[in-house]
C-alpha cells in the first residue's frame, strides 16, 4: 500500500516537555521504530508538524536584538531541514541500508487573500499562563489565544491550495525511496498581484490539511494522522467524553472540533475519505502499526464500509 503518516509536532515534542533538543530526539527514536515497521511493508511518505518547534525559533530570533527576527516562512524551512534530518537519520539507521530516505523542503501556494491571515488560529511555541502571555503580547505584538488551560501563540494559517515538488517525490516513490515532505505543513508561498513569481509568506501552513492534499494527489491508499491523543472525542474535557472508533465523513460534519487542533485533523481526514474512498486514521503516535490494521484510533470510512459510529 501507498501510505501517507502525518506526525503531529506535538507528538514529536510533548506539550508537558521541556523544548530540548534531547526531548524531541528521544521522542523521534520511539516513533522511528513503529514507522521502520511500516516502512518494510509500505510505500511510506511522511510529514511532520512543527508547532513547537518553530514557535520557539521564532522566539530565539526575536530574542536577537542587532537583526530583525526572521519570517515565519524561514523559520517554517529551518524545522523541515532540522526534523527532516533526525527522521532521516533515526530511520535510516532501523531500515536496510538499500532503503533511500529522503528529506525535501516543499514549497506550498496559498492564497494571499486567504482570510485566515485576518484570523490568526496556528497554535505555535510553548505554552504560557495568562499573565505570561499578556505580557508577551504586548511586549511583541503578538497574538496570544487559549490552549487548554493555558495559552499559546497563535498565526496565520491559511488553506494550502498546491504542492510545489510532487514530481520529485512520485519519482522517489517510484524507486522505492521512503520520503519525508511537506514538513510543518510545507514552506508557505504566494503570488502576489500580477507578478509571476511566488515569495514567502509569515504563516503556518496546518500540516493535516496540507497532508490530506498531498495523500489525494499521490492517490494513497491510507492517510494516518498520528497526534498525541489515542482518538478523536465527542465532548472533549466534559464529563460525557467518549472515543470515536469507526466513523463516516458525513457523520463527523455534525460535530464541531477545536480549531487549530482537532479540527483540521478532522477536516483533513474527511477531505482525503471524500475524494477517494480510502481510509483516514486519527489517534496516537505510538500505535501507527494498529491504526494502519484498523485496531485503533478514529477510522473515518465511506458510509459504504458500513459499521461506523452514529453521532
Amino acid at each position: 500500500m501507498k501510505v501517507v503518516v502525518a506526525l503531529g509536532g506535538n507528538a514529536l515534542l510533548r506539550r508537558d516537555q521541556p523544548p530540548t533538543a534531547d526531548n524531541q530526539l528521544d521522542n523521534i527514536r520511539r516513533a522511528a521504530v513503529q514507522l521502520a515497521r511500516v516502512a518494510t511493508q509500505h510505500d511510506l511518505v511522511l510529514t511532520h508538524g512543527n508547532g513547537p518547534q518553530v514557535g520557539l525559533l521564532a522566539l530565539q530570533s526575536a530574542a536577537y536584538l542587532h537583526a530583525d527576527a526572521y519570517p515565519l516562512d524561514v523559520l517554517g524551512a529551518q524545522t523541515d531541514g532540522m526534523i527532516g534530518y533526525l527522521l532521516e537519520q533515526e530511520l535510516s539507521n532501523l531500515l536496510p541500508v538499500t532503503r533511500t530516505v529522503t528529506t525535501l523542503i516543499t514549497r506550498v501556494e496559498v492564497d494571499p487573500q486567504d482570510p485566515a491571515f485576518g484570523h490568526p488560529s496556528k497554535p505555535i511555541g510553548p505554552l504560557y499562563t495568562k499573565e505570561e502571555s499578556e505580557r508577551i503580547s504586548a511586549d511583541k505584538g503578538w497574538d496570544m489565544a487559549a490552549d487548554g488551560g493555558a495559552f499559546r501563540r497563535v498565526v496565520a494559517s491559511p488553506l494550502p491550495l498546491r504542492l510545489l515538488g510532487l514530481q520529485a517525490i512520485r519519482w522517489l516513490l517510484e524507486h522505492g525511496a521512503l520520503v519525508i515532505a511537506a514538513g510543518g505543513g510545507g514552506v508557505p508561498v504566494a503570488r502576489a498581484g500580477d507578478v509571476t513569481g511566488l515569495h514567502g509568506v509569515e504563516a503556518v501552513i496546518d500540516k493535516d490539511l496540507c497532508s490530506s492534499l498531498l495523500a489525494r494527489e499521490l492517490q494513497a491508499d491510507i492517510l494516518i494522522i498520528a497526534t498525541d491523543v489515542p482518538a478523536v472525542y465527542i465532548d472533549w474535557g466534559q464529563p460525557t467524553q467518549r472515543a470515536i472508533g469507526k466513523v463516516t465523513p458525513q457523520a463527523l460534519a455534525s460535530k464541531d472540533f477545536a480549531a487549530g487542533s482537532m479540527g483540521p485533523k478532522v477536516e483533513a481526514a474527511r477531505a482525503f475519505v471524500l475524494a477517494t474512498g480510502q481510509r483516514a486514521v486519527i489517534g496516537s503516535l505510538d500505535q501507527i502499526e494498529d491504526m494502519l490494521a484498523g485496531r485503533a484510533g478514529t477510522e473515518v470510512c465511506p458510509a459504504a464500509a458500513g459499521g461506523a459510529d452514529m453521532l
